[in-house]
């Protein structure tokens, strides 16, 4: 199978399932980036400063 059809086949399959992923759907795992990055960002603005 040629691996054009074989990626148009994937992308189908995947337009046909209802089990898409949203931004606001990943919870935990979310809001531990978003944590992370406003300590860093706090970090940062902190040795500015400093």
């Amino acid at each position: 199978m040629p691996s054009k059809s074989r990626f148009i086949k994937s992308i189908v399959a995947a337009a046909k399932s209802e089990e898409v992923e949203l931004p606001w759907s990943r919870g935990a795992n979310r809001q531990a980036m978003i944590e992370r990055r406003q300590q860093d960002r706090t970090a940062t603005q902190q040795a500015k400063r400093a």
